[in-house]
């Protein structure tokens, strides 16, 4: 679980974030959505540590971030997974190298338990038959879930995806959310993904943070959401056709 009270963040004397305050529960896809430039970027980064806030505090699992000095910081950043919006994986690098880059960073194992837990996070994301292939050998889709691979390698209690479905088309987008779903759930990891997807909204928003200029405006799950009387909320969720037809097949049953 991953908890933040009273998150302010300033750049240049403007303020971005804004007392924002909320519960990451474990074993379920938080989901942080937003219009561009509302603050949900700076929030996830400062969440992980990337920003720091002005002020308020971060707990992960009763232990105060903000707090904690820089030693301790990088112990527990090893229980964190990344799965960054580009991928962020190295050209230069095979698949199975990019998935054991962290291990050969962090981890005391030997080569061969490097390995074996590289072929089981690869085996996990489905593409089990890769791990001699570059990055420039491989789809966007599969990028994706190399990079989910690479992230769940330290076995991490913590999960961040930052916009997983940029730049991939429908169909792939449904797999990647259903991979880092049921990633989430089997491994019981706290998972924070930071979208502006509505179909990652409506398929695994198990609790949803809404932030408009840097104020949480709204907190629930997919099926309130539909129902919200929030006026912002309802503006960016029925700008999309599709879901403005789905609410009013609501209100008619």
């Amino acid at each position: 679980m991953i908890e933040i009270k009273n998150i302010y963040k300033s750049f240049d004397q403007k303020e971005v974030l804004k007392n924002i305050s909320m519960v990451f529960n474990q074993g379920e896809t938080n989901l942080i959505i937003g219009r561009s430039g509302s603050g949900k970027t700076v929030l996830l980064k400062s969440i992980v540590g990337l920003h720091e806030v002005d002020s308020g505090h971060i707990f992960y699992d009763n232990r105060d971030f903000t707090l904690m000095k820089a030693k301790f910081r990088k112990k527990l950043r090893q229980e964190m997974g990344m799965v960054f919006q580009g991928g962020a994986l190295f050209d230069s690098m095979t698949v199975e190298e990019n998935v054991r880059f962290p291990l050969d960073m962090f981890s005391t194992l030997s080569f061969a338990e490097k390995q074996k837990q590289v072929d089981f996070c690869l085996e996990r994301v489905n593409i089990s038959d890769s791990n001699k292939l570059s990055p420039s050998e491989i789809s966007g889709g599969m990028k994706k879930r190399v990079a989910i691979a690479r992230a769940i390698v330290m076995n991490p209690k913590y999960l961040f995806c930052d916009e997983p479905n940029s730049g991939l088309d429908p169909e792939t987008s449904m797999v990647i959310d259903e991979l880092v779903h049921s990633i989430t759930v089997d491994l019981k990891i706290t998972t924070i993904i930071n979208t502006h997807d509505m179909n990652s909204v409506m398929e695994i928003g198990d609790n949803i943070l809404f932030i408009s200029e840097g104020e949480m405006c709204w907190e629930g799950n997919r099926k309130e959401i539909l129902q919200t009387e929030n006026q912002q909320l309802q503006e960016f969720v029925f700008a999309n056709k599709q879901y403005q037809k789905i609410r009013d097949d609501k209100i008619k049953e």
